[in-house]
């Protein structure tokens, strides 16, 4: 069940009954749902819970949601250095139900200090007189407990894991993130891209209130209509010319959406780079040099075609070349400023999806009418 959902579930039964649903959830699960009731709420079903299980939910709230502390699981399986395979095999076997997951299983030192991972499949193909000291890999990614969740995705989606240990300041293992935990952060994190990059409030969902949705979108529709009212008064300047070349006012919308259609897919294609760590601080140039390169030959083709489509019309070769031109330097327009636009937000430190689209296809719309 949604958590929001289980919260009013929950506050709904008697304290010690809902104390003993708590009581057999995961730690992590257990904690996401106690953070949607009231603090009393939170206090009575704490007190009534066995005080082991308790203290283990106190302390995983303890860490923010959005870091891997938030997201993890304190029931990993933890095992001393000096074990042999089968007394290794026989303590999976032991706390498999208690454990969040047996897929790895963790090596640590005295201290508690991870040392390192070992695999199922390397246990069972070996001799079970075999000591784990020669079968664990030492070699093994972990992250702090405050290591922002977004940053722990990616590395789920790097490494295609299906658990990561979390330690603390002195490398000593506190528990593991599973992969089921990170699934909702990479959904949220793209539809927020999605969302912003058209205007719209990460919140905001199909069945939302309209007069939320309403608050949420017309903002960005205003700053649209002025933008919009900047690109007509571009137009009104050549209205003369307009009235005397009148295949300028079939020709101008397909210049001025070609732009913005381009780039649109510079925008989703680098936003999304970013949202991966595709594109790392010094790539800038080289991205900005592929996106004017392929808008020159984007140009160049798409230009000639439209040149034929015009001098078809008119009969004028004059107006031919103008609207080649035209399509040629918005298309590169298009494809610069759709990296541009990205890259100059992460700089200023903000979301590089912010209503990207909205900036590209205002400025590709002012050049594609000004270059006609």
């Amino acid at each position: 069940m949604d958590f929001g959902l289980s919260a009013e579930l929950v506050a709904q039964l008697a304290s010690t009954e809902a104390a003993g649903i708590l009581g057999e959830m995961d730690p992590d699960s257990a904690v996401d749902l106690i953070e949607d009731l009231t603090e009393q709420e939170q206090a009575e079903l704490l007190d009534q819970m066995m005080p082991s299980d308790a203290d283990v939910i106190r302390d995983l709230a303890e860490y923010d949601t959005d870091t891997a502390g938030g997201l993890m699981s304190p029931e990993v399986l933890a095992l001393p250095e000096h074990l042999t395979v089968k007394e290794t095999i026989e303590i999976i076997r032991r706390e498999a139900d208690e454990k969040e997951t047996v897929y790895y299983a963790f090596v640590v030192d005295p201290q508690h200090r991870l040392v390192g991972v070992l695999s199922m499949r390397d246990l069972i193909l070996v001799d079970f007189d075999t000591s784990i000291d020669e079968l664990v890999n030492s070699d093994v990614i972990s992250v702090t407990a405050d290591t922002d969740a977004e940053e722990v995705a990616k590395i789920f989606e790097r490494y295609d894991f299906l658990a990561l240990p979390v330690v603390d300041e002195a490398h000593r293992l506190l528990g593991i993130v599973t992969v089921d935990d990170v699934l909702d952060i990479i959904r949220e994190e793209e539809t927020e891209d999605m969302h912003r990059m058209v205007g719209v409030s990460p919140e905001e969902r199909a069945l939302s209130p309209w007069y939320a949705s309403l608050k949420s979108r017309q903002p960005w529709l205003l700053v649209n209509l002025v933008t919009a009212f900047a690109a007509a008064a571009i137009v009104a300047l050549f209205e003369g010319t307009i009235r005397n070349i009148t295949a300028l006012a079939i020709l101008m919308p397909i210049i001025a959406g070609q732009g913005g259609n381009a780039g649109s897919q510079t925008v989703t294609v680098v936003v999304r780079a970013m949202a991966l760590g595709g594109i790392q601080m010094g790539d800038g140039w080289r991205v900005l040099l592929k996106e004017f390169t392929l808008g020159l030959f984007n140009g160049v083709l798409i230009g000639l075609i439209v040149a034929a489509i015009a001098y078809g019309l008119s009969g004028d070769s004059t107006l031919g070349v103008v609207v080649a031109l035209a399509m040629l330097f918005n298309l590169i327009v298009a494809g610069v400023m759709g990296a541009l636009i990205p890259l100059g937000l992460r700089s200023m430190g903000a979301d590089p999806a912010l209503a990207s689209t909205i900036l590209l296809t205002t400025i590709t719309d002012i050049c594609g009418f000004l270059f006609l």
